[in-house]
């Protein structure tokens, strides 16, 4: 299974740097959340598809979605954007909106999670999203193999 840890940094040049380092994003340095099997293209588009009412294709056509920022040749890991719409409707969701979106984010068939598992993996990424818009922050997610 992947792992995939989401981050947030203050530009694609600073959150690319995290490659530098063996083990991804150093959670003394990033605000790091890992969640593995969270894929950062597929699964990420279809919460976004959720929480902002809108198609997954449009979600995945939206400036930032799932766009490699590194080198693609790289065999290691990988650092993908989030768009800041995902953003700003994480930071901007109430706890109600979180546990509407649960169930069928969980029934997303690359997650597979309870309703109450998904639930706190989407107040786990809000508080991410939120920490982000306060320090204005883009979010990224490391992706290794």
């Amino acid at each position: 299974m992947a792992i995939c840890d989401y981050y947030s940094a203050a530009s694609d040049e600073a959150a690319v740097g995290v490659l530098d380092a063996p083990v991804g994003p150093d959670p003394a340095v990033f605000d790091v959340l890992s969640l593995k099997g969270i894929d950062p293209v597929v699964v990420v588009a279809r919460l976004e598809g959720l929480l902002t009412d809108c198609a997954h294709d449009e979600a995945r056509a939206r400036p930032r979605s799932g766009q490699l920022l590194s080198d693609p040749e790289a065999e290691a890991a990988f650092v993908i954007s989030v768009t800041d719409t995902l953003r700003d409707a994480l930071a901007s969701a109430t706890d109600g909106q979180l546990g509407l979106v649960a169930g069928p984010f969980g029934a997303v068939e690359e997650v597979g999670l309870p309703s109450a598992e998904a639930l706190e993996v989407l107040r786990l990424l809000s508080g991410l999203a939120r920490r982000a818009v306060a320090e204005n922050r883009r979010l990224y997610c490391w992706w290794a193999l």
